[in-house]
């Protein structure tokens, strides 16, 4: 284990792994806690401020972040952060029930003149991943003098993924080049016939049905199927199963080609010594020292301290939105009423996504009812337990965040 230090102005030091001099440091109050996972302390009396060059290393991406800080000897810290993925699905819930507010509940005359996109705009989405990568770089600059920072991006060609053959020209004539919409590109895809019972049904009148939900899947034509009316009908009162699945996504690819200069923009307006590195030349570095790939060792890698000696642990950071939000999780009832299914932001001491010990183990606090029996998690949620929160210990830990030590 390493001990992060700080001076008496909460700049950061080099670690340290003298661990009774922590305790005596600790105890003669010539130092306080700041942050318990990483375990950070701050000195209350002046010290000389000398440090090494440190790099830390980024692995950039859609759903997973590698960090890695490294020195020429050894690696100082490691983590891996767990990105959200429910942006998409909370917006779309916001948009239904402004929605059903603004026109079923009462009306309201149309306003577009206050519709405008400023500029340098991004998708909400693309956005929160984005502050993510900058939030998770911060946090380290917080515990770490780092010197240098090497992040990897990647770009992704999704026309050349569908085609491979594809060249020249062919690129500025997509798939529905020629078709007035996508129902109708659908529809020609399909041959015009029920892709369910492929025209047995003797049914001429054709839907166009979406795989995944639209709230979360769109209007993409990989996510769109002919079915006939029968067809369509008999699978929303269940008695139709559809064994077709929805092509692979390129959601995260075009994500991540979004996300590449923004992020090394903001990257070099915040920080001195900012440069990029590509996936070609961390895997060649990965296979020529034989390390392990994982998210990790890629943060390892990119870093370029290769003679650097390993951590044999690391701190697994699962993101989380801040608040339970009312809009979200408003039912609306017949006549408009709605019904509130929500609890406190606390209850009886306890937020969501709270660190707790039960049976000692770390868990997290993912429902909470009002009665005090609230559910608890692993990190990856799952292995649900209902309890009491009398039989919790709490351990709280940094907001928007649940945070775990993985040996």
């Amino acid at each position: 284990m390493v001990v992060y230090v700080q001076d008496i102005n909460g700049k950061p030091l080099m670690p340290t792994k003298r661990f009774g001099w922590v305790r005596r440091s600790l105890r003669d109050g010539k130092a306080v806690v700041v942050e318990r996972c990483p375990f950070v302390i701050r000195l209350t009396y002046a010290t000389t401020n000398y440090t090494q060059p440190i790099t830390l290393g980024v692995d950039a991406g859609t759903i997973h972040v590698g960090l890695s800080a490294t020195s020429a000897k050894e690696e100082l810290f490691a983590e891996e952060v767990v990105l959200r993925k429910d942006i998409v699905d909370l917006i779309s819930s916001r948009r239904e029930t402004r929605r059903t507010r603004r026109n079923r509940l009462r009306y309201r005359k149309q306003r577009f003149s206050n519709r405008k996109i400023n500029k340098g705009w991004l998708a909400p989405s693309v956005r929160q991943r984005i502050d993510a990568h900058l939030k998770a770089i911060e946090d380290v600059y917080f515990i770490l003098p780092i010197t240098k920072i090497i992040i990897e991006v990647a770009q992704f060609d999704t026309q050349k993924i569908k085609n491979p053959d594809i060249s020249g020209t062919e690129y500025q004539q997509g798939e529905q080049l020629g078709f007035w919409n996508v129902r109708e590109y659908v529809l020609a895809r399909d041959g015009h016939r029920c892709q369910c019972c492929k025209g047995k049904s003797g049914d001429k009148i054709l839907n166009v049905h979406h795989i995944e939900s639209r709230k979360t899947g769109g209007n993409s034509p990989d996510n769109l199927i002919t079915l006939c009316e029968t067809c369509h009908k008999a699978y929303h009162q269940g008695k139709v199963c559809l064994k077709i699945k929805r092509t692979k996504s390129l959601r995260d690819a075009a994500v991540m080609g979004i996300m590449k200069w923004r992020l090394y923009d903001e990257l070099k307006l915040r920080y001195p010594d900012v440069s990029m590195t590509f996936g070609y030349i961390t895997k060649y570095n990965r296979i020529r020292n034989n390390i392990e790939k994982s998210h990790i060792s890629d943060a390892f890698v990119i870093s370029k301290n290769f003679k650097a000696k390993m951590l044999s642990y690391y701190y697994l950071v699962r993101k989380t939105r801040r608040h339970n939000r009312q809009i979200h999780k408003a039912k609306i009832m017949k006549g408009g009423k709605k019904k509130m299914n929500q609890a406190s932001f606390e209850v009886k001491g306890f937020r969501l996504f709270d660190r707790v010990f039960y049976n000692g183990k770390i868990m997290f606090v993912t429902n909470r009812r009002s009665s005090g029996y609230f559910a608890i998690r692993d990190i990856n949620y799952k292995n649900q337990i209902e309890l009491n929160y009398k039989k919790l210990n709490l351990n709280r830990c940094k907001r928007n965040m649940i945070q775990l030590l993985i040996k």
